[in-house]
């Protein structure tokens, strides 16, 4: 027997108070460390590096990534897609001297040579040929001078704000430079292109030029030579200034992913940061919908999604839904993060199928928190309580003997 609060309590007494005041404090704050466990991000060797929702654009993962660096042949992906938009792929392309003579990787163009532009595309795109994007810039805007002018204007009209390119196949320039952001932005964008896609994910294709006759094949090694499940295309680059440099497109399920790596210090590093970087967000990350014809309100006006939403979280992330004023639908985590955002559209004609939701995630978690907190307090009551009782019965027992 020993006493607690001013009364004798048996021991076994004492350890279940104790025993119930731990329950109610394990509970009250499990909950919140459980919310801050995150994925183990991979480590990247590469000097700049980045990992987004191919769909989605949501940032998975970044290193560097708004560093301007020097992409080295990556640049042939932003002159592929801005070929395929503005120019006809039947086009029969006349290859110039200046084609013919640039340096580094080639397809062996010939002065003088007719060629589709489609053809030239692929060329760029499967065995990264220079030469192709000379012949192509000249054909579209008549000089590479002017050509990158209206490239550089492209790109920004896209949302790329680091970028600035000189030529159109990356070859070494003090002033052509671009971010691991900003090449994922292109190649997502890229890839929403049937004609890009197809040709980005080509493996292997027949050549037939007026001085080469051969098969050409993706330097990508991924995509042959040690192939990823749900490779879905890549490039690849090297100059001595870039270092080796590598975008990647991959997708499982409804998960597509985009990764970049720039200036890697060998080509296995570089492999291997990319494959990491694929696995990480695989591994790590699923996507979430939210069904067409959802009703949301705020300040007694009601907006409606008339899409299926989707959106990417991590395994062990926890997303809060928010309606702003003008119908703008945020998707937070528990950091307050944004994830994703959605424009929705005013209802105008009421639909009684129509999911109505009346109060965010938002309202309804800080609701549960404010449930578990009274019943923390209550529970704190009710063992003061009956401490209490525990002491009048003591008491009485002391009186009585007396």
């Amino acid at each position: 027997m020993w006493r607690f609060i001013g009364i004798d309590i048996p021991l076994v007494m004492k350890l279940l108070v104790l025993l119930i005041i731990l329950s109610i404090f394990s509970i009250f704050f499990n909950n919140k460390v459980i919310g801050a466990v995150s994925p183990d991000e991979p480590l990247i060797t590469s000097e700049a590096a980045i990992l987004i929702d191919g769909n989605t654009g949501r940032v998975l993962y970044e290193k560097n990534s708004d560093k301007k660096m020097q992409p080295a042949s990556l640049t042939k992906i932003a002159t592929a897609i801005y070929a395929i938009e503005n120019g006809n792929l039947e086009d029969i392309v006349t290859v110039s001297h200046n084609a013919r003579d640039v340096e580094g990787t080639r397809v062996y163009l010939e002065e003088g040579e007719k060629i589709t532009l489609k053809r030239l595309i692929e060329g760029l795109l499967v065995n990264s040929g220079n030469d192709a994007g000379i012949a192509i810039a000249e054909h579209l805007d008549g000089s590479v001078e002017d050509f990158v002018i209206s490239l550089n204007r492209y790109l920004k009209d896209l949302g790329l704000q680091n970028t600035n390119f000189v030529n159109p196949h990356g070859l070494y320039h003090p002033e052509h430079l671009t971010t691991a952001r900003d090449l994922a932005l292109i190649t997502q964008y890229a890839m929403k292109n049937n004609e890009f896609r197809e040709i980005f994910g080509t493996k292997e294709l027949s050549w037939n030029g007026e001085s080469w006759d051969t098969t050409i094949y993706t330097h990508h090694k991924l995509m042959r030579e040690q192939p990823y499940e749900g490779i879905t295309g890549g490039k690849t680059g090297y100059i001595d200034e870039s270092g080796i440099t590598l975008v990647t497109a991959a997708t499982r399920g409804d998960l597509s992913l985009i990764a970049v790596t720039l200036n890697a210090p060998t080509e296995d590093i570089a492999y291997h940061d990319t494959v990491d970087l694929l696995d990480y967000g695989f591994n790590n990350f699923t996507v979430e919908s939210i069904s067409q014809g959802q009703l949301f309100e705020i300040n007694n006006e009601e907006y409606i999604n008339n899409d299926i939403l989707t959106y990417t979280i991590s395994n062990n992330e926890n997303i809060h839904k928010l309606i702003t004023k003008g119908g703008v639908l945020e998707l937070k985590n528990d950091s307050q993060d944004v994830i994703a955002q959605f424009q929705l559209e005013k209802n105008i004609t009421w639909n009684d199928n129509v999911e109505i939701l009346k109060e965010s995630k938002d309202n309804a978690i800080n609701d549960q928190r404010i449930n578990k907190n009274l019943m923390f307090f209550v529970m704190l009551i009710f063992i003061l309580i009956l401490l209490r009782i525990l002491f009048i019965k003591n008491h009485k027992k002391v009186d009585s003997i007396d």
